[in-house]
């Protein structure tokens, strides 16, 4: 299954924004630009940090290209099983179970049955970011 994605302009992107890089949803961290020479135009480099592998990745590019900006799902859900390095959540609107691993900024023990938790999605891929109440 492909990932839902549109277009935007390396001039236009932002850091912080959320772009494709190796068909990996990344989250801009530096964004450099050069001005065209004598024979080229103009380059930007880019690095992004992967959204569910914080792995550090970079794209080398014209300022006239396009970037692949992936369509990020954000949700509310609560959590149902925590295994120690897997969690299942289900989302709050949806009332979808989602098996997830435990990211490294949260500590497991806070992920007890019952709390709720803010998560990112993108195809098949899921995260969760943040406990809320904390």
């Amino acid at each position: 299954m492909a990932m839902d994605f549109e277009y935007e302009k390396i001039n236009s992107l932002k850091i912080g924004n959320i772009i494709l890089i190796e068909d990996i949803p990344c989250k801009i961290t530096i964004i450099e630009k050069s001005k065209p020479g004598k024979h080229g135009a103009a380059k930007a480099r880019i690095v992004g940090v992967a959204l569910f592998t914080d792995k550090k990745l970079n794209l080398l590019c014209g300022t006239g290209d396009d970037a692949k900006k992936p369509k990020i799902y954000t949700g509310n859900a609560q959590v149902v099983a925590n295994s120690g390095e897997s969690v299942q959540i289900m989302d709050l609107q949806s009332y979808e179970t989602i098996e997830t691993n435990v990211p490294s900024d949260i500590s497991s023990s806070d992920l007890q049955s019952g709390a709720e938790v803010e998560y990112i999605k993108a195809d098949a891929q899921t995260r969760i970011v943040r406990i809320k109440g904390k």
